[in-house]
């Protein structure tokens, strides 16, 4: 989970979030919101995301300036679970 969390804060192409749905939905306004142990237990979701699942959510009174946050400076909205899974990422990481 802290390996899927960071993937998809803080792997960036050009600046943006590799993954091409984080990128849709960040570029819409949304918060990564919550990350989902076998949140998807299909055999498409095991093999393709090791079976979990991404929460983005919208404020809808936050969405216009969430957008323009991550298209002007980049910078992606999550939440504290996110977060938190980060942070360890970060701690145990040898990148």
């Amino acid at each position: 989970m802290r390996l899927c969390a960071w993937y998809l804060y803080g792997e960036k192409h050009r600046g943006y979030a590799l993954n091409p749905v984080a990128n849709f939905h960040l570029q819409n306004g949304s918060v990564l919101w919550r990350i989902n142990w076998m949140g998807d237990t299909s055999p498409r979701g095991i093999g393709a995301s090791c079976g979990m699942m991404v929460n983005y959510r919208y404020f809808l009174e936050e969405t216009a300036s969430n957008s323009a946050q991550y298209l002007g400076s980049k910078q992606v909205r999550a939440s504290e679970q996110v977060l938190a899974l980060v942070s360890q990422f970060q701690q145990n990481s040898k990148l």
